[in-house]
């Protein structure tokens, strides 16, 4: 078998943002974007301040709000392999080296099941907290990392601003917080991009600022200093930093929260997805969360019959995905997360024994108001050719729209400009 044509619009860079184009023209809302950290990091135009160990002031928690995490599969995650068409003959003609056994799908019916190595979510998926959206994407295909994840988090298109649909759904949703918006990670992705402040950290126990811990300053005087050297500013600069000491010390109380690490897999997915357990348990106010799950970027060694490297990701996705809902305990109830990916893979392996980029890929949804232990969406059927896609026939903002609107008091005329949702149902009440 020869190897798939190299595709011309191949963007293999990370699929992230950088924070310094929209944070260059500050307004009050937007100063608190970034409290990123190896401390915390606060982006003031195109300087940033770091304001990294704890503020000793009072942090209380609030009223318990719903909340959505968003799990971003960065790379472009193969859904063929995650949720198998077993019933599709296509599936395995195309696939005589990668394809995964039909005896070897976990959470089968009649048409799909999963790769094994998502055993760790059979636990959900049979108590109906879990469930499965196939043929889902952007509604024309884009093979390019990096354009197709601007479009995809910025959910806008024709759109000249910047601005994320999970920014947008914190500015509609009708919850009053300096945590309201929380990015787990190293950056800011475009999903998160726009004038609603949000918070961003790396570690969730150095969220701190810098020197005010009680072993460096037990009386509090660098607080109390910061506190007065920005008291009188109404500038931009001043009230953004305010706001941004503020929701570092709304953070207490989660740091406060026991960490469980034993009950995650190693690795970055894992340990954010912690430190979101943590945050979620002590009711901060943090109702929409987006983290990053990578690389899935399998252009080679993908893995003969379900092995290898497709085997790694999808093993560490399913046990960090368990694990987070055993975390939460009760706070699951108010809790749902959807996984989502640039586009997906063709369906043909190449001679690597990898895919190259494709359009249609699947979406999994996890937790509260999930009508799970079952597959959704329209299957468009493959075709085995050597530039074959899967097809969309579920628009992506249509599934992201439908936790939306069960789970938030957010437009999703607001969240989603000019778009028509269709009808997935998944969701309860939806």
């Amino acid at each position: 078998m020869s190897a798939l044509p190299t595709e011309p619009l191949c963007d293999c860079r990370p699929a992230t943002s950088d924070l310094t184009g929209p944070v260059l023209t500050p307004s009050r809302r937007s100063l608190l974007r970034g409290a990123a950290l190896a401390g915390a990091t606060t982006m003031f135009g195109s300087a940033a301040v770091t304001i990294g160990p704890t503020l000793a002031a009072a942090a209380t928690r609030r009223t318990p709000t719903n909340a959505v995490v968003v799990v971003s599969l960065r790379g472009a995650a193969d859904g063929l392999s995650l949720v198998v068409p077993h019933g599709d003959p296509v599936y395995y003609q195309a696939r005589p080296g990668i394809g995964i056994k039909r005896e070897a799908l976990v959470a089968q019916d009649d048409f799909f099941g999963m790769h094994p190595a998502m055993a760790p979510l059979l636990p959900l998926w049979s108590a109906g907290k879990l469930a499965a959206i196939h043929a889902t994407g952007l509604p024309a295909p884009n093979r390019s990392h990096f354009a197709a994840m601007e479009e995809l988090e910025d959910a806008d298109p024709g759109s000249t601003s910047r601005v994320g649909w999970l920014n947008r759904l914190v500015g509609s949703d009708d919850v009053s917080s300096t945590l309201q918006g929380l990015v787990v990670g190293p950056s800011i992705p475009t999903s998160m991009v726009g004038p609603e402040p949000v918070m961003s950290f790396a570690s969730l126990d150095t969220a701190r600022v810098a020197g005010s811990d009680r072993g460096s300053d037990p009386n509090g005087r660098r607080m109390r200093a910061l506190r007065t050297q920005w008291s009188r500013s109404r500038s931009p600069m001043g009230n953004g930093f305010r706001e941004a000491l503020d929701a570092v010390v709304d953070l207490d109380p989660a740091r406060a929260e026991r960490a469980r690490p034993k009950l995650y897999p190693e690795g970055d997915l894992g340990e954010a997805l912690s430190a979101v357990a943590r945050t979620l348990r002590a009711n901060v106010g943090v109702s929409a969360v987006t983290v990053d799950s990578g690389s899935w970027d399998m252009h080679v060694g993908l893995g003969a019959a379900g092995g290898g490297w497709m085997q790694r990701n999808a093993g560490d996705l399913a046990a960090a995905i368990a694990a987070f809902f055993a975390d939460l305990g009760s706070v699951g109830d108010r809790v749902t997360l959807v996984t989502i990916s640039e586009f997906g893979r063709r369906v043909q392996e190449n001679a690597n024994g990898g895919l190259d980029h494709g359009w249609g890929n699947v979406m999994l949804a996890a937790g509260a108001g999930v009508k799970g232990g079952r597959y959704y969406g329209t299957w468009p059927g493959l075709t085995n050719a050597l530039d074959s896609d899967v097809s969309v026939t579920t628009d992506y903002r249509s599934v992201l729209a439908e936790v939306v609107a069960a789970q938030t008091t957010a437009s999703t005329a607001d969240v989603f400009p000019g778009f028509q949702r269709e009808r997935v149902g998944f969701m309860v009440g939806q």
